[in-house]
C-alpha cells in the first residue's frame, strides 16, 4: 500500500546527499529497512482485515475494532519513524515538490521507488487512514459497535461522526483501487519491480541513477522509541474502551450497543 518516495518523490535532497553514481557492475540499492517494510505490510493486512470485517458487520464488528486499533498504532509508528528513522523513510525527504512533479509530469522525472505522483498518493492514503481512524474510535453504530472513545461525544455528534466514518470508507475504497492499479500498471505494463523491494528492501538500478542516502540500519533508540508509542496509543484507547465507566455510560445510551473492545 503504503511506501514512500525516493529523488524527486522526496522533494530536493540537500547538497551531499546523493550518492555517488554507481558502478557498472552495481545493479542493487538498499531502499527500505526493515522496520518501513514491517509497517507496509502490517498495515496492508490490517487494513485488509478493517474493510472485511466491517463489510460483513454483526458478529464481526469486534475484530473491525480490533484492526482499526491495529491502524491506529500502525498509523502512530509511521508518524515517528517517518521523523527519527532511516534517511528514505523521512518524510523531510517523502513530499514531492512542484519542481518534481512538473518534471514528471514532462517526463524527465529520474529516480528509483515510486514517482511523485505515487507520493500523494501515498500522502492521500495514510491521511484518509488517519481521519477513518479517528471517526471510527469515536463512532458508535447503535447495534454491536462503539469506539473506545465514543463515550465522550454525545449521541448526536456520535452519530454524525459514524456517519463521517462510513462516508470516508467510500472514498477509502476508491483510493485503494486507484493506488493497486497504479501498481498493476507499472508492473504489467511499464514493467517496474514495484513488489520486491517492499520485501527484500533492495531495487535493481541503472548505472548512472542519481541515488538518495541508502536506508540506514534501524537505530535501536529510535526503533524503541516509535514502538513503544505505538504501543501506548493502542492500549490507551483499548484500556478507555475497557473502563468501568465507559460501558456503562454507553449503555445508558438508548439502543446503544456495548463497547466492542
Amino acid at each position: 500500500m503504503t511506501t514512500p518516495e525516493l529523488r524527486s518523490g522526496f522533494g530536493p535532497l540537500a547538497a551531499g546527499e546523493l550518492a555517488p553514481a554507481p558502478r557498472a557492475d552495481a545493479r542493487r540499492f538498499l531502499l527500505w529497512d526493515l522496520p518501513l517494510r514491517v509497517f507496509h505490510w502490517s498495515l496492508v493486512a490490517a487494513v485488509a482485515a478493517a474493510v472485511v470485517t466491517g463489510e460483513l458487520g454483526g458478529a464481526w464488528m469486534p475484530w473491525h475494532g480490533r484492526a482499526g486499533l491495529a491502524i491506529v498504532g500502525l498509523l502512530v509508528f509511521r508518524i515517528v519513524w517517518g521523523v527519527v528513522g532511516s534517511p528514505t523513510s523521512r518524510f523531510a525527504q517523502f513530499v514531492p515538490t512542484p519542481s518534481s512533479l512538473l518534471a514528471y509530469l514532462r517526463g524527465r522525472w529520474r529516480g528509483i521507488g515510486h514517482n511523485p505522483l505515487g507520493a500523494l498518493s501515498v500522502i492521500a492514503l495514510l491521511g484518509l487512514l488517519s481521519l477513518q481512524a479517528a471517526t471510527g474510535v469515536f463512532g458508535n453504530d447503535d447495534i454491536a459497535f462503539a469506539g473506545p472513545l465514543n463515550h465522550l461525544v454525545g449521541d448526536a455528534l456520535g452519530a454524525r461522526v459514524t456517519s463521517w466514518h462510513r462516508l470516508l470508507a467510500d472514498g477509502l475504497f476508491a483510493l485503494l483501487a486507484l493506488h493497486l492499479l497504479a501498481i498493476a500498471f507499472h508492473v504489467v505494463v511499464r514493467r517496474h519491480r514495484l513488489i520486491r523491494p517492499m520485501i527484500t528492501g533492495r531495487q535493481r538500478v541503472e548505472p548512472g541513477t542519481p541515488l538518495p542516502r541508502p536506508a540506514a540500519r534501524p537505530r535501536r533508540l529510535a526503533l524503541v522509541a516509535a514502538v513503544s508509542l505505538a504501543a501506548a496509543a493502542v492500549l490507551a484507547l483499548a484500556r478507555a474502551g475497557e473502563s468501568p465507566g465507559v460501558a456503562a455510560a454507553v449503555a445508558a445510551k438508548p439502543g446503544a450497543a456495548a463497547p466492542a473492545w
